[in-house]
């Protein structure tokens, strides 16, 4: 399977620090990797219903629930682009993540066997000097990953608060260059409590 990178876009706002970032890291993807960007706002996902102990799943068809489910699905590697919302992610980003819960049920898919052994990126802006603060939203993603089997590439931080500040964020811009390098292999994510 050639890589495809999905690109999730959760700001609440166009063009914002995150997306910039994201964007210059994937500048340096080599042109054969296949990229698709999804803005969440654009595409909004209706909120989560927990239906798991409901026996009618059936797969989603001609919505953006669909679009996102068959993107997540054609993807090797999915990056979250949200920017740090109160030292979580974005709204529209965890109702994506919410509506894997979903998925997993969903009949004709396998979405956990799916996704297992693909990568799981994360790219977020901060207006707080202390990148210790995106802590929740690192875990979240990382935990994400470790229950589906997936590889975890980290999360690219980057600071800015109003637009255009990250592009002053020299050491973000150069680790940007080399965070989706071939040459680094994500390993299959662990829960903490694994890996003490």
């Amino acid at each position: 399977m050639s890589r495809t990178f999905l690109f999730l876009l959760g700001s609440s706002r166009g063009q914002g620090n995150t997306e910039i970032l994201a964007r210059k890291a994937a500048e340096q993807l080599s042109p054969e990797v296949g990229q698709r960007w999804i803005d969440l706002t654009a595409h909004p996902l209706p909120d989560f219903e927990d239906l798991r102990h409901d026996s009618d799943h059936t797969r989603p068809t001609g919505d953006n629930t669909a679009l996102l489910l068959d993107a997540t699905l054609e993807a090797t590697d999915i990056v979250i682009a949200s920017p740090l919302y109160w030292y979580s992610l974005s709204a529209p980003t965890k109702r994506y993540l919410d509506h894997w819960s979903g998925w997993l049920r969903t009949p004709g898919i396998d979405f956990k066997a799916t996704l297992e052994g693909r990568t799981l990126w994360g790219v977020t802006a901060l207006a707080h000097e202390e990148q210790v603060v995106a802590d929740p939203l690192v875990g979240t993603l990382r935990n994400s990953a470790a229950y589906m089997g997936m590889r975890f590439g980290g999360v690219l931080l980057g600071n800015g608060s109003k637009p255009g500040d990250v592009l002053k964020d020299e050491e973000a811009l150069l680790r940007a260059k080399t965070f989706f390098a071939p040459e680094r292999q994500p390993e299959i994510a662990r829960f903490p409590y694994e890996v003490r």
